[in-house]
């Protein structure tokens, strides 16, 4: 039976050298180390905190709240290096040396990026949309473009437009879940942090970097993958299209992805029992012999 979790009896903190990472932990077990999505109001919370309960009958779950988005102490750089870096840190201070990985979109990336930095210390990775390249839908995505917009001029309006870009069924996009994504996006520092990532001038820059570099960006690396990876998708995803998962399948050593009918970006909330069944099945599969 599912059990019931609530914010506050979750919630736990963990003082660092980098200031406060604040986390909600459940469950016995294997360490399971949950990392959250980007976007207006994201939190940790809010992205698994329907998930928790079940995972937390087979594993300790630790949900991590990244840096930059209004709940752990903010840290200097650009969120997604300080996510990244935040991973290791929270892990050390925890005493873990290797976890298993569930990642939401962004939360998917820095999962892979630790994973292929950090190969001894993740034993199976599950990401959620997210990773990969788009390979025949223009990119960015329509979530993408939407979320761009919201940043550089917060509205009610281009937020509920955002919202509904990462849901198949607009149903799930209620009023008591505006009012409370809305509240944390438009925190002057949470916002600060988000046009680093998302503003139009942020994406300019990082195109304009990109094309200048010489460093190979993540997915192309993806080959080097030690961690036994599954792939969850949203059929009618329209942030990351589902055909962003063809380079991870194809590339990753030890792949398997399921894609999930009549689902947007959040495959966890939207087909959240089938999802669960996926990756339970996945997680506590026995390595053959």
């Amino acid at each position: 039976m599912m059990t019931a979790l609530s914010h506050d009896s979750t919630l736990r903190e963990l003082a660092t050298d980098q200031g406060v990472l604040r986390y909600h932990e459940a469950g016995d077990g294997p360490p399971l180390l949950l990392l959250h999505g980007s976007g207006p109001g994201v939190t940790g919370w809010r992205n698994y905190r329907h998930n928790m309960g079940t995972f937390a009958e087979h594993f300790r779950c630790l949900v991590l709240e990244f840096p930059g988005f209004g709940v752990s102490d903010p840290a200097d750089g650009h969120p997604m290096a300080t996510a990244a870096s935040s991973v290791a840190r929270f892990l050390d201070g925890l005493g873990l040396q290797q976890v298993d990985i569930i990642g939401n979109s962004m939360g998917g990336i820095i999962g892979t990026q630790f994973a292929l930095a950090h190969p001894d210390r993740v034993r199976r990775l599950v990401t959620i949309g997210g990773i990969g390249r788009n390979l025949f839908s223009p990119g960015p995505g329509e979530g993408i473009k939407l979320l761009s917009e919201f940043t550089d001029a917060p509205s009610r309006e281009g937020l509920v437009s955002w919202l509904n870009s990462m849901v198949y069924d607009r149903s799930l996009v209620t009023e008591e879940l505006i009012e409370e994504r809305w509240a944390q996006a438009t925190d002057p520092d949470t916002l600060a942090s988000a046009r680093l990532m998302y503003g139009s001038e942020a994406f300019a820059a990082r195109s304009a970097a990109s094309a200048a570099s010489d460093e190979a960006p993540y997915w192309a690396m993806l080959h080097r993958l030690r961690a036994k990876t599954l792939l969850t998708w949203g059929r009618d995803d329209r942030v990351s299209p589902v055909d962003m998962s063809i380079v991870p399948m194809r590339t990753i050593p030890d792949a398997e992805l399921h894609v999930f009918p009549d689902c947007g970006h959040w495959v966890m909330i939207e087909q959240k029992a089938a999802w669960e069944s996926a990756v339970l099945a996945f997680l506590t599969r026995r390595d053959a012999a």
